[in-house]
């Protein structure tokens, strides 16, 4: 049955298409991540901004899904194997372009899709023998994670310094890449830690 946390999940798979059609339209955004042109809360590109809401608006969906679920009492299986393909869809269609921009280091995306695959495979391994693996609360952390560096980044990719100007008053202009740094080593050890407890708890299935 299609509930309405469903329904808002499988939006969040819709919204990933918008985000890839904007960013595949105009693929020149990177090199102007660092250009500031006139009103500080002015787009250099129009493209990427269109990208960066539709993705900032997935993410939104990522909380309300789950919350209406849980409250309502809305669970279902189609829900708990859904809610997190579509987080894994979400995620690594940014770290990938990111990675093509020459924002995110390669190394880092194919580590953190590497662990979106392995945990996709153990699902579908406890599936085929009549469980459900939920996502569970050190997951939802390193989402969160990997979201925040995402919307760092498409923000620099959409607005470049533009959003920094304030900030350069107050001698802190170098905020947004601190906070880019620390949200992606922030993503990189909970990617670590979620997959090696993923496989931990799931051991059991390797045995049938």
């Amino acid at each position: 049955m299609l509930n309405l946390p469903n329904s808002i999940t499988i939006s969040r798979i819709i919204l990933v298409i918008v985000y890839t059609i904007a960013l595949a339209w105009d693929g020149s955004v990177s090199p102007h991540i660092n250009e500031v042109t006139g009103h500080w809360f002015q787009p250099i590109s129009t493209t990427a901004c269109i990208a960066l809401w539709a993705f900032v608006v997935a993410a939104i969906t990522d909380f309300f899904d789950g919350y209406l679920a849980r409250k309502y009492n809305l669970v279902t299986n189609f829900g708990k194997l859904i809610d997190p393909l579509a987080d894994k869809i979400l995620v690594s269609a940014a770290f990938i372009y990111l990675t093509a921009a020459g924002i995110c280091p390669f190394w880092a995306a194919i580590l953190i899709i590497f662990r979106e695959f392995l945990v996709t495979g153990l699902r579908q391994l406890a599936v085929a023998q009549g469980v459900v693996i939920a996502a569970d609360k050190l997951g939802k952390w390193k989402t969160a994670a990997q979201l925040a560096y995402c919307i760092a980044c498409m923000t620099q990719l959409a607005y470049g310094g533009n959003l920094m100007e304030p900030l350069r008053s107050l001698s802190i202009g170098e905020t947004g890449m601190w906070f880019r740094e620390i949200t992606l080593w922030l993503s990189i050890i909970l990617t670590l830690w979620s997959g090696a407890n993923y496989c931990y708890h799931s051991r059991h299935l390797l045995h049938g």
